[in-house]
């Protein structure tokens, strides 16, 4: 898992442990207030019962002592100490195992500050997308390359059914496994989140493409690509496409479009219509 010794990291999963059981009072977690005591805090029996495993286990635990741990045992210990998020990713990491992956709060409302980055990009598209590849907000330049029309979209399901891509075959050829790869990444992080599933039923209903490449079972990260569509006035455009994670919500990703040098791209998306700001997709 970390290439930090064992012993180091054992020291600082005792230091965070006690740390944070030091923060709390019986109060805190719903237990009766208890007379006087020595030091702050809960005590380990306390933390050991509100995490339903035995004393002397939680004891051996945060003295760092060398034992066996599950996630679902520091799980119940992250809820027992009333973690955050990144402290309960923190505590995985001193344990010795990978952290479940991090999630946005579902439905949260794009951020004025996300919509005015999606503007700056200014003259070339932006697309904010959320775990699912669900379109969340894109700039006027990619509504007018992408066809967007205020209807829901999805990046994949955009990828495999609109015709400005598939009027580029060879280039949309080269990229489909690749893209379908990605996917199959992102998706093997949320093993049990059905939406995931709906997209790709949905999509392999109405793409004979998708679901032969999805039968594959490649995965892949994403990669730096061409990404080609014809518009229907501008003609042909070709991009370098970046993915970039949002740190406030880990769920949404900024795509930057950015035009591949020596196609002419830039000067066809300067005749077409200027800017307005980002949209709501």
């Amino acid at each position: 898992m970390t290439s930090e010794p064992a012993g180091r990291r054992h020291e600082r999963l005792r230091d965070f442990l006690r740390g944070r059981r030091a923060r709390l009072t019986p109060g805190d977690v719903g237990l009766p207030a208890a007379s006087r005591r020595r030091t702050p805090g809960l005590r380990r029996e306390e933390v050991a019962m509100l995490a339903g495993v035995g004393v002397s286990w939680y004891t051996w635990l945060e003295q760092g002592r060398d034992i066996t741990v599950s996630s679902g045992v520091l799980d119940a210990i992250a809820r027992a100490l009333q973690l955050s998020g990144p402290e309960r990713a923190h505590l995985y990491l001193l344990a010795g195992l990978h952290p479940p992956p991090a999630a946005g709060a579902p439905g949260a409302a794009v951020t004025p500050e996300v919509r005015h980055l999606l503007d700056a990009w200014h003259g070339r598209p932006a697309v904010l997308r959320d775990r699912y590849w669900n379109v969340l907000a894109f700039n006027e330049t990619a509504r007018e390359v992408f066809g967007f029309d205020g209807t829901a979209r999805n990046c994949l399901v955009t990828f495999f059914t609109s015709p400005r891509y598939r009027a580029l075959p060879e280039v949309w050829e080269a990229a489909a496994a690749a893209v379908v790869a990605a996917y199959r990444a992102d998706s093997a992080r949320f093993p049990d989140d059905r939406a995931f599933r709906r997209v790709v039923a949905d999509l392999g209903a109405a793409s004979p493409e998708f679901a032969a490449l999805w039968a594959r079972h490649e995965v892949g990260v994403p990669a730096q690509a061409v990404n080609a569509l014809r518009h229907p006035e501008a003609g042909d455009l070709f991009f370098d496409a970046t993915t970039l994670a949002v740190a406030d919500n880990p769920d949404w990703h900024l795509v930057l479009y950015n035009p591949r040098p020596g196609t002419g791209t830039a000067d066809r998306l300067d005749r077409l219509p200027g800017p307005r700001p980002a949209a709501r997709a």
